[in-house]
């Protein structure tokens, strides 16, 4: 029988390590600081309560990969609050439940439609699963300079194409907080006899209040992995994996997380995890309320300044995006004469203002539960003395958003294949043996199994040259890249 009886005003794990403190346990097990004693600088930094909370899996605390006790009950209580049926703690961040996902749904040699703007541990998941991806592309806002969502449509043509696809992997919603129509994606992968996974690492306070977008689970998704730590309140690298159904059996996922994940889970994540469930069940709708209030706030403000645009409802329709995440408050600063990466820069050196990412066009600041008018009006208040200062120009872009590359090879074929070093300014027609990303968003601009064009290379050389913060390659400067094929 379904339980009903859920009290979220609990927090299991929490209440255990409070509990722990109190009772001077004198430990002769790991982590070997024993309680911060022997990370002395560190512990009077942070204090001494944060290491006493630091335990591995005792007796009483229960065991992450196989749980019967306190992590248990509190993963059922995440479960019931995000409207699953089970819930898994990650403490290896969302990254770690996009892996899970696709391994646990795609066998090795079967397809899986991936949006080509997904997150690099998609990648990631397709060379630990042997996978085949069906890359499908996301519609494109020229004027912003930006890709966006793919449309439900494109997912049903692509199953006329490729009616043996088992899995639809969905970003929900994208680093800009813009939607795809997942209602009718998940009702036409199902009639395909394929599951959904969706990525909802920047969702998961979306189903707490009325005004978001629906979430994966809201509307029937197979399984979805969302960070808590972004937009939940929780520690950074918590989050949680979430299952709904039977086409993907539950035991299937508990044996792939246990395959990977780590024996030694942090105490202090999980406890996060269980106190930021605790306050969106009980008080989301009035806490995002609030956030909310903020978000329209500032882009209402936003927009009466000259020369930039904050993202609204009005690209709603456009470019494949059924809707918005409001908290997402993304910024197209073309018109001020500087790339996003410069604007970033100068909000941090010149006024401590620190942003969740930048492109050539624009910027993005993150809303969420932890914000004050305060905060708002301090960003506000230094866009207006920026803009003042700068003024507006006609609009210069650098370079267009090079056209998604053709998968020659696949990911795991590429990755275990001989490769060779090349100058990047030579590596036009090659086939890429690794990731080339700019961090964040961490969406690859060339994948392995890739051939790479001479407008990726283009436009590597200008995020260079902007100081973008560029990862993936075994080269930290990117003057060089792996490409399949041997050195003689």
């Amino acid at each position: 029988m379904e339980r009903t009886d859920f009290d979220h005003h609990r927090t299991p794990i929490f209440s255990f390590l409070q509990d722990y403190l109190e009772k001077d346990i004198t430990p002769f097990f790991v982590p070997g600081h024993k309680h911060g004693r022997g990370l002395k600088e560190f512990s009077d930094f942070v204090g001494s309560r944060i290491l006493g909370m630091d335990i591995t899996s005792l007796p009483e605390s229960d065991n992450l990969a196989n749980p019967i006790g306190i992590i248990k009950e509190s993963q059922e209580l995440l479960a019931d609050a995000f409207g699953a049926e089970n819930a898994y703690f990650l403490v290896n961040g969302t990254s770690e439940g996009v892996q899970v996902m696709i391994r646990s749904a795609v066998k090795p040699g079967e397809q899986i439609i991936i949006p080509r703007n997904a997150h690099k541990s998609t990648v990631g998941g397709l060379i630990l699963s042997g996978a085949v991806p069906v890359y499908v592309y996301p519609e494109m806002n020229a004027e912003l300079g930006i890709s966006t969502v793919v449309d439900s449509s494109t997912i049903k043509e692509i199953f006329k194409k490729h009616p043996f696809a088992k899995a639809v992997f969905v970003i929900n919603p994208t680093y800009y907080g813009m939607v795809s129509d997942i209602k009718t994606i998940v009702r036409t992968a199902h009639r395909e006899g394929a599951v959904v996974l969706v990525d909802e690492a920047h969702g998961a306070h979306m189903g707490f209040h009325d005004d978001f977008p629906l979430t994966g689970m809201e509307v029937g998704a197979d399984m979805s992995a969302a960070s808590l730590h972004k937009t939940g309140g929780s520690l950074t690298q918590s989050s949680v994996l979430l299952l709904r159904g039977a086409r993907i059996p539950q035991e299937n996922v508990k044996q792939t997380l246990n395959l990977t994940r780590t024996t030694s889970p942090s105490y202090i994540l999980m406890a996060s995890l269980d106190v930021a469930r605790k306050q969106l069940a009980l008080w989301g709708d009035e806490l995002l309320e609030e956030t909310l209030e903020l978000a329209r706030y500032a882009r209402r403000e936003i927009n009466e300044i000259e020369g930039l645009y904050a993202f609204d409802h009005n690209l709603s329709g456009t470019s494949g995006i059924y809707d918005l995440d409001e908290t997402k408050l993304a910024i197209y600063v073309g018109k001020l004469g500087v790339t996003g990466f410069a604007l970033e820069r100068e909000l941090m050196t010149r006024f401590g203002i620190g942003l969740e990412l930048a492109d050539l066009n624009n910027v993005l600041a993150l809303i969420t539960i932890g914000d004050t008018k305060q905060s708002v009006d301090k960003l506000i208040n230094a866009l207006k003395t920026i803009v003042q200062e700068r003024g507006t120009h006609d609009v210069k872009k650098l370079i267009e958003l090079p056209e998604m590359p053709d998968l020659i090879v696949s990911p795991r074929d590429a990755y275990y294949g001989t490769k060779k070093k090349v100058l990047l300014e030579e590596a036009a027609g090659e086939i890429c043996g690794e990731m080339l990303m700019a961090y964040p968003p961490g969406i690859p601009l060339i994948c392995p199994g890739e051939r790479l064009t001479q407008d990726v290379v283009d436009y590597v050389k200008v995020l260079k040259e902007q100081h973008a913060s560029l990862q993936g390659t075994a080269d930290p400067y990117v003057n060089y890249i792996r490409v399949l094929g041997h050195d003689y």
